[in-house]
């Protein structure tokens, strides 16, 4: 039988666990605002215009409960099935939550019921899911374009040369807000000269929607160079939260 991941539920640590569990994300935090903070100062930007997106995938509602006590107001998932009932739990803490994994139609209904931004927007016809659920639900939902690039279609993301069509859709969808463009860096190239390019597509995209300014970019590893191309909101995992641990059963 094949061994599948889970999350750990807060239930399993004890008291001083937990205490423990406070102090290494309280110090990977402080370590990830130093580094956004020397990134924002290497090129001249306030550290006030970037974001930290805490990316919380296989980790414990108690984890982000944590984070949420030591200022964290963001938080990002990747997966619907462990995002739903994680954001449920937490539902009355102030939180934005980024969903910000591959989007599936048939997920659509789940995400818009929790989302406050969904990061991977990429096609027409999840525009109009988005849309379509976000007006059922009387929501509001954020919308970066994914874009592209790389040749990889496992990673998403639509071409620079189709951004403008499809920001269009974006911003005549009911339900639905246009924030700008978001993008993951391509494996085996400087992140530098990905983020370069996606900071020109941002640009392009500006230009004809002006209030299109959010750029989700940079991860743990790459984090610096985002900023250095405009970033306006990183996605940590790692180096917030150290190395996932998957629990098997």
């Amino acid at each position: 039988m094949r061994a599948r991941t889970v999350v750990v539920s807060a239930g399993s640590r004890s008291e001083g666990e937990r205490h423990v569990r406070r102090d290494e994300i309280a110090a990977g935090l402080a370590e990830v605002d130093a580094r956004i903070t020397d990134a924002c100062h290497a090129v001249g930007r306030d550290r006030g215009e970037v974001t930290l997106i805490a990316v919380t995938k296989t980790r414990p509602a108690e984890d982000v409960r944590i984070l949420a006590g030591l200022g964290v107001r963001d938080v990002g998932e990747n997966r619907d099935q462990e995002a739903a009932p994680k954001a449920q739990e937490l539902a009355d803490l102030p939180l934005t939550w980024h969903f910000v994994g591959q989007l599936q139609t048939n997920k659509v209904r789940s995400v818009v019921g929790y989302a406050d931004v969904i990061h991977s927007v990429d096609r027409v016809r999840l525009v109009e899911a988005i849309s379509k659920e976000a007006v059922r639900q009387g929501r509001r939902v954020g919308c970066l374009v994914q874009i592209a690039l790389d040749d990889d279609p496992a990673r998403g993301g639509v071409r620079p040369a189709g951004l403008l069509e499809l920001a269009d859709e974006v911003a005549l969808a009911e339900g639905v807000w246009l924030g700008g463009v978001m993008a993951v860096a391509p494996l085996g190239e400087e992140p530098a000269k990905a983020f370069a390019r996606l900071r020109d597509v941002a640009v392009r995209l500006q230009e004809q929607h002006p209030r299109a300014t959010m750029v989700s970019a940079g991860m743990s590893e790459d984090l610096a160079e985002a900023v250095a191309y405009g970033a306006t909101h990183v996605r940590i995992g790692t180096a917030l939260l150290g190395r996932r641990k998957p629990f098997v059963r």
